[in-house]
């Protein structure tokens, strides 16, 4: 990350993995949406700059409506709000952009759009889990990339073992956008993940804990 630049902290929501504490079990899908809402307001407070709205399965109407909460919730503090996959979601929320993930639209698709539509400033990023993957992105035309997973967690144990800082020091030397470490990353590791080059991280459970305190995260942020 070049000198100067603060790092970039993001909070991806996942209304599947609120945590007990949160949300008791069984609870009705509207408790998952006011907790979720709980969730996106203590991560504008803790500082994130970006949060990506990230519910696979969501229908579109409340999808829609929660990325336009998270996109009014947000704009006093000047924060990104991404959606995930879904380009035509992101159009109708007013969002800063889109998340690719692997079975998403074309790259080429999404960037090709951006450009007929005016919105230089939209942005496309694009989750990548090997190096070839990540260069790939970077000439297909994405602004930044999410690259994981770093550390063992449970919400991307689908992607494979742990990449570990070494192949995060890999990436970022070798695509000129911006590099987001993702996955099992937290305040004590994202240090090592900034030392590596990333431009930042992102994390589901570090703004979903209910023992992570808004203005402690932030301090500690700060201090990063």
């Amino acid at each position: 990350m070049p000198p100067g630049r603060k790092p970039i902290l993001c909070y991806v929501t996942d209304r599947r993995a609120l945590s007990s504490a949160r949300l008791p079990s069984g609870a009705p899908p509207v408790d998952r949406a006011r907790s979720l809402a709980e969730c996106i307001r203590h991560a504008a407070a803790a500082g994130a700059n970006w949060i990506q709205i990230r519910e696979k399965g969501l229908e579109a109407r409340p999808l829609v409506e929660l990325a336009r909460f998270a996109v009014s919730e947000t704009r006093a503090a000047d924060a990104h709000v991404l959606v995930n996959d879904r380009l035509d979601v992101a159009i109708a929320a007013g969002a800063a952009g889109v998340h690719l993930g692997e079975n998403s639209l074309p790259l080429e698709a999404v960037t090709e759009w951006r450009r007929s539509s005016g919105r230089p400033d939209f942005l496309i990023g694009v989750s990548c889990h090997s190096l070839e993957s990540a260069r790939a992105a970077k000439r297909g035309g994405a602004d930044y990339i999410f690259f994981g997973p770093l550390f063992a967690t449970p919400s991307k144990a689908a992607f494979g073992a742990p990449q570990g800082t070494d192949r995060l020091r890999e990436v970022c030397a070798s695509v000129e956008i911006p590099v987001l470490a993702i996955g099992g990353v937290n305040l004590e590791n994202a240090r090592s993940c900034i030392a590596a080059g990333a431009a930042g991280i992102a994390a589901i459970r570090l703004f979903q804990d209910e023992a992570v305190d808004a203005a402690e995260l932030a301090a500690q942020w700060k201090a990063m």
